[in-house]
């Protein structure tokens, strides 16, 4: 009988529940058994573990380095799925692989190529990857010259942060004064130039952003699983068109996301975005790590966590094929379970302070257990 095993995430994105329910539901029906940290302790990914804890704050990235040698250590922990200080950790691997955890990461170099977006586009560019025009800026002065630059030429300018993931900091630059048409309605992406341009000019620090035309759909975000032979095991794309989404074999994009995962050493599980420019497909950004809507292809008979978590074990699944595309949807959300209540300073919509609840008292093999 195979042995469990054991898998950490760690300050993790809250759809990765998902990613934790298809490792419980593998092929194999081998035993798993889910470790999950957070800073949140209302985060849905702990009360979806076995096991769970509130990650320390403060921590400097060495220090998390030493905090996660130890819950690998403490927990028995097979394989780690690093999100936060990722680059951190994977400089660690050999360190790990001592303690008998293996890591579900790319390497160093890759973590470091795609940590910066401009960094990310000047290496792909170089392999002959597509990617849109684009402009680093940290003053006033730069972004009206790059701005009105995109104009010129008929595009709609948008910034985002030179580093950063999950479309945090994402903006429209408009020309429309500021008025009530902005306080309407739900909040939306668009910001007046003129007041991005006074708030640059009131900062006391640069900024550091990418300033480049906004992109057209459809976006398609490529999900491929690499061995660390530098081999592609898998590789589909989830289209995203406003609400409808899908799926494509296609190789206009599969192809150059093939080319960067091949070439960049990104090992695992990673997502290469594209977005249309004109009428051909660009670069829209590289994430070293499962994408939080990864659990969708589950709708192309495809368990991509298991077969990732396989590769770390060393139990090579070989090429990963969908069985079949599924079928065009829409995402909605749903309730999920959280912890009960056990910390005093949390609070309910009617303010209430809630006493603590006392941790219960569990034998040592099981401590921290949480129910499911």
């Amino acid at each position: 009988m195979l042995s469990r095993v054991r898998v950490w995430l760690n300050r993790t994105y809250a759809e990765n529940v998902f990613f934790m329910d298809q490792l419980r539901r593998n092929p194999s029906d081998r035993a798993v058994e889910i470790h999950a940290t957070h800073g949140d302790p209302d985060s849905p990914v702990l009360a979806a573990a076995d096991t769970a804890d509130l990650e320390p704050e403060g921590l400097s990235p060495a220090g998390y380095v030493e905090y996660a040698l130890d819950q690998c250590a403490r927990r028995g922990i097979d394989v780690f799925v690093p999100r936060l200080h990722q680059a951190a950790i994977v400089a660690h691997r050999t360190e790990f692989a001592a303690a008998g955890t293996a890591l579900l990461a790319p390497t160093p170099q890759a973590v470091a190529v795609f940590e910066d977006k401009v960094t990310a586009y000047e290496a792909v560019r170089s392999v002959g990857v597509p990617v849109p025009p684009w402009w680093r800026v940290r003053t006033a002065d730069e972004l009206l010259a790059a701005v009105e630059e995109l104009e010129a030429a008929g595009h709609t300018a948008c910034f985002k942060p030179a580093s950063g993931a999950g479309g945090v900091g994402f903006r429209v630059i408009t020309r429309a004064p500021f008025s009530l048409t902005h306080l309407g309605g739900f909040p939306g992406p668009h910001v007046p130039l003129d007041l991005v341009v006074g708030a640059l000019r009131a900062a006391e620090e640069p900024v550091d952003w990418l300033v480049m035309p906004r992109l057209g759909q459809p976006e398609v975000s490529v999900d491929c699983l690499t061995g660390t032979d530098n081999r592609v095991r898998l590789a589909v794309g989830r289209t995203k068109n406003g609400r409808r989404r899908g799926f494509t074999l296609h190789e206009q994009w599969l192809a150059p996301a093939r080319l960067i995962a091949e070439g960049f050493g990104l090992h695992y599980l990673s997502n290469v975005q594209f977005r249309m420019f004109g009428d051909r497909p660009v670069l829209m950004d590289v994430n070293t790590r499962p994408a939080g809507g990864l659990h969708q292809l589950s709708l192309c008979g495809v368990n991509a966590p298991w077969a990732a978590v396989q590769l770390a074990l060393g139990e090579d699944p070989g090429p990963v094929e969908p069985p079949f595309l599924g079928q065009d949807y829409t995402v909605v959300a749903g309730p999920r379970p959280l912890r009960p209540v056990s910390l005093p300073h949390q609070r309910r919509e009617t303010g209430v302070l809630l006493p603590a609840v006392p941790a219960p008292v569990e034998p040592a093999e099981t401590a921290g257990a949480l129910p499911l």
